[in-house]
């Protein structure tokens, strides 16, 4: 929503693993929300910490405000949860609305369908964004690697 714990966390894990470990694939990663509580803002600390800890920048990342032009640039726009989905659906431009798709969808079998939102958590929520982000991550890559 605000774009300073999630998504800002899942664009520093995607750079990272597309730096690491898929280092032919060429993608533009960005990250926004589809509220405008924070932009300009920084991460918050505590997913600054928690992806410092796993090799993850945030530091330079800000946040900022998803934009109708978002929808042309980008193939896909991935939500954390159900609420932003139906927001970037709301959004999009009738062309377009297809791009919007939850981000744990690339996680395969999985009980969960949304990433939760750490911000009124511990540090172990902040923990369990990272090892989702990082499993959706991967799937996505290596789908991303077996399309090119």
């Amino acid at each position: 929503m605000g774009n300073i714990c999630r998504s800002p966390s899942a664009e520093a894990v995607l750079r990272e693993l597309v730096r690491r470990e898929f280092p032919l694939l060429q993608l533009e990663v960005d990250s926004a929300g589809t509220h405008g509580y924070h932009i300009g803002d920084p991460p918050d600390p505590r997913s600054i910490a928690a992806g410092r800890k796993r090799g993850y920048d945030l530091t330079t990342l800000r946040a900022r405000q998803v934009e109708r032009s978002d929808f042309e640039r980008f193939d896909w726009l991935l939500a954390m949860d159900a609420a932003n989905l139906e927001r970037l659906q709301q959004l999009a431009p009738e062309s377009t609305a297809g791009r919007a798709r939850l981000f744990l969808e690339f996680v395969g079998e999985s009980l969960r369908k949304e990433v939760p939102d750490p911000y009124y958590g511990e540090t172990a929520d902040f923990e369990l964004v990272l090892d989702l982000l990082e499993n959706a991550s991967r799937r996505l890559l290596r789908q991303l690697t077996a399309s090119t």
